[in-house]
């Protein structure tokens, strides 16, 4: 599934490529700006390791259901897939390439695979609709999970500036009057919410391949275990 040619790098890279064609200088080069100034900043930040112990945290389903980190886990490893929000272009092709290479794989293992935003529904439930995710889509409620995790960041004034011309307020990208989201993350818990892996992609057009969940969770491509 996971080949060179149908990474999802290459997924971005493509699109990427049609932008450079596209957009304007201007737009291009903001859009890089902003992607460039969080890699440059993500070093310094404090995020959980492996083998850190989370705290009983509780998500929200489109239902207004909670799902505990304890559920998800009860049975085994859990993937959480953190994302930005529903209209975030990178995150309808993070979360449709999940749904293709990793889903049936995680589902023949019987290995639970949820993504996790802080925006509130019923906004978020519709990136589940529209691209017909075989996975549920939880609501981190003000990100506080997000910000547990050390995963979150502050838009700075030009991205701010930007997303305020495009008619976009910040209680509908979170809940909460901040300009705050997660970093697209990929978290393997398991059982006891013992942190087994984590992968932050701060430039959010850079993210967790299938492969390198799979391998985390010792399974082949067709959900096979070769664990030690």
């Amino acid at each position: 599934m996971s080949t060179p040619s149908s990474s999802l790098q290459s997924r971005y890279e493509a699109v990427e490529a049609e932008r450079r064609r596209t957009w304007s200088p201007e737009a291009l080069a903001g859009n890089i700006a902003q992607r460039e100034a969080l890699v440059r900043a993500h070093p310094a930040t404090t995020h959980v390791k492996t083998g850190d112990v989370l705290s009983p945290y509780t998500l929200l389903d489109a239902d207004g259901a909670t799902v505990s980190l304890d559920d998800l886990t009860s049975s085994g490893p859990a993937v959480l897939v953190f994302f930005r929000f529903a209209g975030c272009p990178a995150c309808n092709i993070a979360l449709p390439y999940y749904a293709e290479t990793l889903a049936p794989v995680l589902k023949e293992a019987g290995i639970p695979l949820v993504a996790v935003s802080s925006q509130p529904f019923p906004e978020l439930e519709s990136i589940r609709t529209r691209n017909d995710l075989p996975f549920p889509v939880l609501n981190d409620p003000e990100l506080t999970l997000s910000q547990d995790l050390g995963i979150t960041y502050l838009f700075d004034a030009a991205a701010r500036e930007a997303a305020i011309s495009k008619g976009s307020r910040s209680e509908a990208l979170n809940g909460t009057s901040r300009w705050e989201l997660p970093k697209p993350t990929v978290l393997v818990l398991n059982p006891g919410r013992v942190v087994r892996f984590i992968d932050i992609s701060p430039d959010w057009m850079r993210r967790t391949e299938t492969s390198t969940i799979l391998k985390v969770l010792g399974l082949d491509q067709k959900g096979v275990s070769h664990a030690a």
